[in-house]
This record gives C-alpha cells, sequence and structure tokens, in this order.
C-alpha cells in the first residue's frame, strides 16, 4: 500500500509536470514614476519579471494581465518593446487579459499582445496625448512674493505656470503632441492591422470604449477571463505560474547614499511630492471612472 502511494504521488506529480504552463505577469498601476514612496511600471523594474517569465522551460505562452490608465509614453514604448522582443526570440505567443482598464498608455502596452481580451465592461482605448498643468501669473503679486528666474535660451521657461501663457510654447507643445500621438496611432496600427474595423467611429481622437464595443470595432479580439480562455485554450490541466517583482523588503527613495542621510530631512522633504504624485495618479485613474 505504502509503495503504492508513493507511486501515485510520482505519476501525478508528473502529469502535473506536463500539463501545459502559461507565465502571469500583471501590468498594473500607472506607467513611470509616480512619487518618492510608490514606484509606477518602468521597464527598470519590469525587464527582470519579463526576463523571468519568457525563460520558463515548457511555457506555451505568455499571459499579461493589464489594468492601467496609462501614464509615460517612454516607458509605455519600452515595455511594450521588450515583450515584444522576448517574445520573438523565444518564440511564444504574448495573450493579454484586461481588467478594469487599459486606456492611453495602458492600451499601447496591451497591443504588445498577440490577442487581447477584455471583460464586456473593461475601458480600452484612449489613443491621444494629453497635458495638463495650471497657471498662477498672478499669484506671487498677490502674496507679495518675488520670483526670479534666470535662462540661457529663450524657451528654457517654455510653460512657466507663474507667467502668462505665451501662444508660441503652446504651439511648440502641440507639436510635440502631435509626434507623440502619431508614434502612438502607428504603434496601433501596426500591431492590430486588418483586425480594425472603427466602421466610421474614430480611433483614434482619445475616445475610449468598453470592452464589447472594443472587440466590434477591433480594439480587442474577444471578451473573457484569463483563467476560463486559458483552459478552453490549452485544457483543464493548465498551470498559470504568477511571475512578480521581487522588491526589498525596505526602499525609499530619498536624497543622499542608501542608508545615510537625515532621514526626517528625506521623509518631510518627499511628502509634498508624494501627495501630488498621489493626486495625478487618482486623477488618471478617475478620468475612467475608477
Amino acid at each position: 500500500m505504502a509503495d503504492s502511494s508513493i507511486f501515485s504521488r510520482i505519476g501525478d506529480w508528473i502529469a502535473r509536470r506536463r500539463a501545459p504552463l502559461v507565465p502571469v505577469v500583471r501590468l498594473a498601476g500607472v506607467i513611470g514614476q509616480v512619487g518618492p514612496f510608490r514606484s509606477g511600471l518602468t521597464l527598470t523594474g519590469l525587464a527582470p519579471v519579463l526576463e523571468r517569465a519568457f525563460s520558463m522551460r515548457h511555457a506555451r505562452a505568455v499571459a499579461l494581465v493589464v489594468n492601467s490608465p496609462g501614464g509615460s509614453p517612454v516607458q509605455s514604448a519600452l515595455i511594450h518593446k521588450r515583450i515584444r522582443d522576448l517574445a520573438t526570440e523565444k518564440k511564444l505567443p504574448v495573450l493579454v487579459f484586461v481588467e478594469d482598464v487599459a486606456a492611453s498608455g495602458g492600451y499601447w502596452l496591451a497591443c504588445a499582445g498577440d490577442q487581447i481580451f477584455a471583460d464586456e465592461n473593461t475601458i480600452l482605448g484612449s489613443i491621444g496625448v494629453i497635458t495638463a498643468g495650471f497657471g498662477f501669473p498672478d499669484l506671487l503679486e498677490k502674496i507679495g512674493v518675488e520670483r526670479r528666474v534666470y535662462t540661457a535660451g529663450r524657451s528654457k521657461s517654455m510653460l512657466d505656470p507663474f507667467k502668462p501663457e505665451n501662444p508660441e510654447d503652446v504651439v511648440r507643445l502641440r507639436a510635440i503632441q502631435e509626434e507623440m500621438h502619431a508614434s502612438f496611432r502607428a504603434l496601433v496600427e501596426s500591431r492590430r492591422g486588418e483586425r480594425l474595423h472603427p466602421g466610421g467611429t474614430e480611433l483614434f481622437d482619445g475616445s475610449f470604449w468598453t470592452g464589447r464595443t472594443a472587440v466590434s470595432l477591433g480594439l480587442a479580439d474577444g471578451l473573457g477571463d484569463l483563467r476560463g480562455l486559458l483552459r478552453a485554450r490549452f485544457g483543464d490541466k493548465v498551470r498559470l505560474r504568477p511571475v512578480g517583482m521581487r522588491r526589498p523588503l525596505l526602499s525609499f527613495r530619498g536624497g543622499g547614499a542608501a542608508g545615510t542621510g537625515n532621514w526626517a530631512g528625506n521623509w518631510a522633504g518627499a511628502l509634498p511630492e508624494a501627495a501630488i504624485g498621489a493626486a495625478e495618479e487618482r486623477a488618471l485613474w478617475a478620468r475612467y471612472g475608477l
């Protein structure tokens, strides 16, 4: 009986090892640096995670779970490129499963997938570029503060929030935005190709849609959840292997070398930056009702 039990367990272990394996990587949060206490999605943070996922033996595909309202276009492009490079190198298909939202840079990440799946209530799209800020040209004078700014270069203080808006600055900014937008559009068109069928809908004006409509427009391939769709594709025995970041027990991005300096001063100095970062992050999610 004992020998039979051992052989049975060995048989079960072999069967599990032979079952299809799909590493799962979560890409959740704002893209880029958020603040001193939270790091968003960056290539630096994700590179080792992606490398481990694509290097797993016997993997049949790599699944990405995307939940992001966007952020840095540069980090979006870098992460996307690394995923595609690894997919080509390892000859593995990439399947993307969107949760609440894949908008703006989040949709840029989703386009790294060979196929994109979503819930019918998921938000997808927002293929555009936005720059936002505030203007306080009269504030300092009202509170009796003199501001001194010295520059070498006529445009060095472009879009200074404490100066009246300069129409030439706006023209330059919009030219930069148009270049970024053209890059984003080209990426979507190259990845989605003939699957896009807008039917008179403008896909690249910054609008966003629910998952069901996104499928009808060709921005996504189908509706469904990760577990259900992977079991349908690879069988009920498919092994889903989460691959996450390995974070240090304690980390703080403050001034000075690690373990040195004035900790109280570092924390106090970082708090305003953290508050601004949290507000900006909250605004990104709130734009999509989240």
